[in-house]
């Protein structure tokens, strides 16, 4: 029986496998077409697997593929890298004729040990005349050569090796290599590192997506024509919501539902053990999360930039030359949106984030409860173990009240934000506490936060923005009901932190839509500074 892959590439014959028939069509009409094409995005994407297939889609009597790697080459001197290519160079050919079944022309043979790769020039040479003996000696196959983790390419040899390729490709229609696909994480502008060299301004940039609602659809379908264990699609749906089709994700999804969790095949797979599963996920911070949140705790700047791509309606403009920007989308945290404007990439990532730059102890703790509270949050709990949300959030909005000013002085944490972190952090003990699961929902990336809370089978959901204006106040009012309508909940929470002089605390409870319940509270920020008089 197949499984779920997730810690290297993929394998048709012994994993559950999204084709990606269109984008891997567009890929080899490139490569087909000779171009010189550069695949970017995120660790962890799918790229080496999407090359692999590429190439096995190559007729074999046409084209010459070559697979190089220089994901450990960063540290090299360029002797040591050229004699490493060469010698990568050589298995590769020996590879492809052996894979075919014949024997390597003698011609060839000859050729590669008498050869040698020593600099960019000698490069260059080699493939010229690589490319004479195919024609005499073999089927005259057009070599593509694919480089895969191409931003370890040592520092000292990026410039030559970039003019190289671009001489080879503008030095006409018959060529060798005929096409390169160039295949890393960081892009050819990131890996200017000096400045000194020009654009590969020949390059044909090509963008992996990740998996669509009805790729995650087609992936897991393998496995229950396979299996006989369907999953209701709702499930489905809410992975590909929570991960974005981030292909690592959604296996790991999948992985723990299939394979972790003794669920008898006999039996659906439902929303009940959907949600386990995201606990667990949530809870194991899978590896490459981990280096996502690694990389961004490096610079406090960018939880400002998250947050206020999170939290104001306005949203922020998409700018690749802007540092953080660039920097954040290159690790797979943020995408431009259908209107320009940044957007998280998904909620998983949004709630790792919020971890991350949680403080872990706010210095709070100890006014959550008024004098008044005998049992904590256990208080917050009715006898049949049904939340009661108006009680809790009411108790929050007195929290906030009662600490005054001391909440600007959260340790690491920007004022503007405070109070989403405090909630955030106000919730998550909550549910620890009770047992629950707390998750977030991004609805459109910006504008919005929405915390899920599900505990005893019920469902709560709690949004959060930051004031925007009374017009956006009461918008956001019926944006929360049709969602709560969506998600099939009877209640919706809205908290809006003023930050404004000026502000007022104020609390409502409305019915929208005929039978749908919203409470909402405003809740003032800045607090009067006590005085020292």
């Amino acid at each position: 029986m197949r499984s779920f892959e997730i810690s290297g590439p993929v394998y048709p014959e012994d994993n559950y496998i999204v084709e990606r028939t269109e984008e891997l069509s567009d890929f080899v009409h490139r490569l087909e077409k000779g171009r010189y094409v550069v695949l970017f995005a995120p660790r962890q994407t799918g790229k080496t697997t999407f090359f692999r297939l590429a190439l096995k889609t190559l007729a074999a009597d046409m084209y010459l593929p070559i697979q190089l790697d220089f994901q450990s080459a960063n540290n090299l001197e360029p002797s040591e890298f050229y004699e490493g290519v060469y010698e990568d160079i050589c298995e590769e050919i020996e590879k492809f004729f052996q894979n075919g079944g014949i024997p390597m022309p003698e011609g060839l043979t000859q050729f590669l040990d008498e050869t040698e790769i020593v600099n960019h020039r000698s490069m260059r040479r080699f493939f010229r005349r690589f490319s004479s003996l195919l024609e005499q000696h073999a089927n005259g196959q057009k070599v593509v050569l694919i480089i895969d983790e191409f931003d370890g390419i040592p520092r000292t040899v990026l410039s030559d090796f970039l003019y190289t390729l671009r001489h080879i490709y503008i030095s006409g229609r018959t060529r060798c290599p005929h096409s390169v696909g160039i295949v890393g994480v960081k892009s050819i502008t990131q890996l200017n590192y000096d400045r000194s060299i020009s654009p590969f301004n020949i390059q044909d940039e090509f963008k992996l997506p990740n998996f669509t609602l009805e790729q995650v659809q087609e992936l897991i379908l393998q496995y229950t024509d396979e299996v006989g264990q369907p999953f209701i699609p709702e499930v489905i749906e809410s992975i590909h919501k929570q991960t974005a089709g981030q292909p690592v994700l959604v296996n790991r999804f999948a992985q723990i539902l299939t394979q972790e969790m003794d669920i008898p095949k006999s039996e659906r797979i439902t929303m009940e053990h959907f949600s386990e599963a995201h606990g667990q996920l949530l809870r194991e911070r899978p590896t490459h999360v981990e280096h996502l949140v690694t990389n961004i705790r490096k610079n406090r700047q960018f939880e400002t930039l998250l947050m206020k791509i999170a939290a104001y309606d306005d949203g922020v403009a998409f700018n690749l030359y802007n540092p953080l920007m660039r920097e954040l989308a290159t690790y797979g945290v943020i995408a431009e949106g259908a209107d320009g404007l940044c957007e998280i990439i998904n909620p998983i990532y949004h709630y790792c984030i919020i971890q991350a730059f949680k403080p872990v102890v706010n210095g709070l703790e100890q006014d959550y409860f008024s004098e008044s509270n005998s049992d904590g949050f256990q208080d917050y709990l009715t006898v049949d173990g049904q939340i009661q949300m108006l009680a809790l959030l009411d108790n929050f909005r007195d929290f906030i009240a009662r600490s005054g000013f001391k909440i600007l002085q959260v340790p690491e944490t920007p004022q503007e934000y405070v109070g989403q972190h405090l909630l955030f952090a106000y919730l998550d003990q909550f549910v620890q506490i009770v047992g629950g699961t707390m998750y977030l929902e991004v609805q459109t990336g910006r504008g919005r936060m929405d915390i899920i809370i599900l505990h005893n089978h019920q469902k709560y959901i709690v949004e959060t923005k930051i004031w925007s204006g009374a017009g956006r106040y009461q918008a956001g009012k019926t944006q929360l009901a049709a969602y709560v309508k969506l998600e099939k909940a009877v209640a919706g929470y809205y908290i809006v932190f003023d930050h404004r002089s000026s502000a007022e605390a104020r609390t409502e409870t409305e019915t929208l839509d005929g039978d749908l319940t919203i409470r909402s509270y405003i809740i003032p920020v800045i607090q009067e500074r006590p005085s020292t008089g």
